[in-house]
């Protein structure tokens, strides 16, 4: 077991400077560019330490940096991650590759809590009431959709999806009929929101979301070996000793809450959830001990690097973060459907 977990070092070594240098490279380019050496030079001069300290940064770089890139790209690191360790997990739970967050209806509460909050011009009041009603909306939903599975204090898995179906179905049909008497501004906010995207990201969104983000995204990953035997089927899980509905009502809570903060501060954003676990889950293989932490460098890295070719690809008009994934989200997402065949049957 230690030397397949010594094989794996290399791997997250790779991974960690690819997330570092990612992140580097979000801080850096736009439209004020910022050298790697005065980004550097910045960080040190903050932390009062001496490196650097004849590299030069100018107010306008420093106004950027601080103000402008650096809440960005920490609330795309930690969307990223929370979304596809989210993904893993719901990938775990279902033992299917296909499923991701949504599909307990968080996606669909978040939109339904969201328009409600521009129906009502509380965004208007302040620009935090749209968050906490789309974290709301989640909230609402997935309690719905576990309530609505739960058989005998079970929650069998295809009930739970199917009952995710009918929640999403529903909150969506309420989400259509508020949108049908907004006004055009109101319809443009909520578009600009359902999108997903990282820009006007402010330091009030990272604390908004970091703790919340961080705390799931560390009780998954203490989780992870309970994740393995669940994988395993009920039956062996059982066996084990496992309390089989408690770890899956758990593991379902956490990830869709983790996933619901990520929402609530970045707008919907797809196929993270989907797209990146699956890819971990070829590199590093199934267990989960590997595949989670893999899945949180990797959607982080993931989602910043979508944001920022977004900016860059067509100055000055930046591509929201939302359109990014799903452009290359979608493709992968048709290569998986057509390689499951168990789908196809």
């Amino acid at each position: 077991m230690k030397q397949r977990f010594g094989r794996s070092l290399p791997f997250f070594a790779i991974m960690a400077v690819v997330f570092i240098l990612v992140s580097l490279l979000s801080l850096s380019v736009g439209q004020v560019d910022i050298p790697f050496e005065k980004i550097l030079a910045a960080f040190c001069q903050q932390a009062g330490l001496p490196y650097l300290a004849g590299v030069p940064v100018s107010p306008e770089q420093q106004a950027v940096l601080w103000h402008i890139r650096l809440p960005r790209t920490l609330v795309g690191l930690l969307v990223g991650a929370g979304l596809a360790i989210s993904g893993a997990v719901m990938q775990g739970i279902f033992s299917n590759p296909l499923a991701d967050p949504g599909i307990v209806g968080v996606s669909s509460g978040a939109s339904a809590g969201a328009v409600i909050a521009i129906g009502l011009g509380l965004t208007e009041i302040s620009m935090f009431y749209m968050p906490l009603f789309a974290f709301g909306g989640a909230l609402v939903a997935v309690t719905l959709t576990v309530f609505l599975a739960m058989r005998h204090r079970r929650i069998p898995v295809m009930t739970l999806l199917l009952s995710g179906v009918v929640v999403g179905m529903l909150l969506g049909a309420v989400t259509a009929g508020i949108l049908t008497v907004l006004n055009e501004q109101k319809l443009q906010q909520y578009l600009f929101w359902t999108i997903g995207g990282l820009d006007y990201r402010r330091w009030e969104h990272v604390m908004l979301g970091a703790v919340p983000i961080c705390c799931g995204i560390g009780v998954m990953l203490l989780l992870a070996r309970h994740l393995n035997v669940l994988v395993l089927g009920e039956v062996e899980a059982k066996s084990v000793g496992m309390r089989v509905g408690f770890f899956r009502l758990f593991l379902l809570t956490l990830a869709s809450m983790t996933t619901a903060t990520g929402v609530c501060i970045s707008g919907n954003i797809g196929f993270v959830g989907l797209v990146v676990p699956h890819m971990m889950r070829m590199l590093v293989g199934p267990d989960h001990r590997r595949l989670l932490p893999a899945s949180v460098l990797a959607g982080g890295a993931f989602l910043v690097l979508c944001d920022t070719v977004g900016r860059v690809i067509f100055p000055p008009t930046e591509i929201r973060v939302g359109i990014m994934t799903a452009a290359l989200g979608t493709p992968y997402f048709l290569y998986l459907l057509r390689k499951n065949k168990e789908l196809n049957r």
